[in-house]
């Protein structure tokens, strides 16, 4: 895939600069007084940020995944939601950075032309898979071993473009056969890969097998589904010389994660530095409407559990948190979390606040901190965290709290079920894309203009 990637830089670089050839020189030559545009020297940066950054976008959307099989819409659906991304980062560069594209004919060409590319590379390389397929050329020769229980379905559970790059010339019982039958297969078939289906098999057995392999100088790879699990995904890692194998039940260090750190960051300073007069309106609205600090500060629970300091302006009156137990009776959300709709401790003012959102503007200084994200499961005071019940529950704070979420955009106080709220969080943390994240920011100023679920 990584070869793949870079076949496809080099044809968005190539079409960048033939996109410029048509503008500069083929243009002319049909429409004589077309403006001269400037040399393609110009167009460099856009260069710098299309060809590296395209492709691993497209990764992110599985451009590159299960081609075999996959539809020219969804193909073409993948590669306008890449292209949506990358334009919105070249945006960015050009609102703040004040970088320019000199001509907008080129950038037309030139999406035309590298949306078509990648679409002719992708059904050429699909065409050739086919014709491995239907051919059995060209492929590796692989021996499975493992118990017989397992072989048939790690077989079934292979991709069509995996079936198309191996010819599987055996299949080992090493729990029935001796270790001998393996060795004397590798070299009747010159096999260069043997691969274990170990989940039903003795530990002392793969050990075996695979010192069998390690002599004869042939890889073996063993598949990993020894250990069940619903949730996590299990990784490969190197700790005091050790191979360990991981279970993550996050998303774990990617291209991705990295731009939405500096989103976060990025986003965060931009907001903030454009939402001041709202600062001020709070400010003024809160001295003028109640007594007490500007501020509300209290102890939530961040990334796995760890206490930070939330900010907010202050909707209550003086003394709201001591009040709280004498109205837990009408608490309106089942569960750890306290939520009643009318809520007497807030102030006329504060109420505006909270309907509008802007109560939790300073959660900004937050996400420049690094204690919060744009786009997470809200925070929870830690004294309702400390209340959770179910263990499975917790898992929400295995990522960072955020601005809004998924429950932020689909009712806020409008869910009065806390497992419900929690489900969405989990749904967020499974189908995480930094695209989701766009997708839940773009649904969340509709949402706060209309006051979705706000009290």
């Amino acid at each position: 895939m990584q070869l793949t990637e870079l076949l496809d830089s080099a044809l968005l670089a190539f079409c960048l600069w033939f996109g410029h050839f048509l503008r500069a020189d083929l243009v002319p030559v049909f429409f004589p007084d077309a403006v001269q545009i400037p040399p393609m020297e110009k167009f460099y940066w856009v260069v710098a940020v299309v060809a590296p950054f395209t492709p691993i976008v497209l990764e992110a959307r599985g451009f590159y995944s299960n081609i075999y099989n996959k539809t020219p819409g969804r193909s073409i659906r993948q590669l306008a939601e890449a292209l949506v991304i990358i334009g919105m980062f070249i945006a960015f560069c050009i609102v703040f950075f004040k970088w320019s594209v000199e001509s907008r004919a080129v950038v037309v060409f030139s999406v035309a032309l590298g949306a078509l590319s990648l679409l002719l590379r992708e059904a050429w390389q699909r065409e050739i898979l086919r014709r491995q397929m239907a051919s059995g050329k060209g492929r590796e020769r692989v021996i499975i071993a493992g118990a017989q229980a397992d072989l048939a379905a790690f077989l079934a559970n292979m991709t069509s473009e995996q079936r198309a790059e191996i010819e599987v010339v055996g299949q080992i019982d090493i729990m029935q056969s001796p270790i001998s039958d393996l060795v004397a297969a590798l070299h009747a078939h010159s096999i260069s890969r043997v691969l274990f289906a170990a989940q039903h098999v003795h530990f002392s057995k793969i050990e075996e097998a695979v010192q069998a392999c390690e002599t004869e100088g042939v890889e073996a790879w063993i598949a990993a589904d020894f250990f069940q699990t619903a949730i996590a995904r299990p990784t490969f890692d190197v700790l005091g010389g050790r191979l360990m194998l991981v279970f993550h039940s996050t998303p774990q260090a990617s291209w991705e994660l990295l731009f939405k750190a500096i989103v976060d960051r990025v986003g965060a300073l931009i907001l903030l530095l454009l939402s001041l007069p709202l600062w001020l309106v709070a400010v003024l609205g809160i001295r003028f409407n109640s007594r007490g600090p500007v501020f509300f500060r209290q102890e939530r629970a961040g990334l796995y559990g760890k206490p930070f300091i939330m900010w907010k302006f202050r909707t209550m009156h003086q003394g709201a948190e001591a009040k709280r137990q004498e109205l837990e009776a009408h608490n309106e959300m089942d569960g750890p979390v306290f939520k009643i709709t009318n809520d007497p401790r807030i102030f006329a003012f504060g109420r505006w606040l909270r309907r509008t959102s802007i109560d939790e503007l300073p959660q900004l200084i937050n996400v420049l901190r690094g204690e919060m994200s744009l786009v997470g499961p809200r925070p929870l005071p830690v004294y309702e965290i400390q209340r959770i019940e179910k263990h499975a529950q917790r898992r929400r704070l295995s990522v960072k709290p955020g601005l809004t979420c998924l429950w932020q955009v689909t009712g806020r106080n409008g869910i009065k079920n806390f497992e419900e709220w929690v489900a969405l969080d989990l749904k967020y943390i499974d189908n995480w894309s930094f695209w989701l994240d766009l997708q839940i920011l773009a649904q969340t100023l509709p949402a706060v203009i209309r006051g979705i679920g706000a009290s």
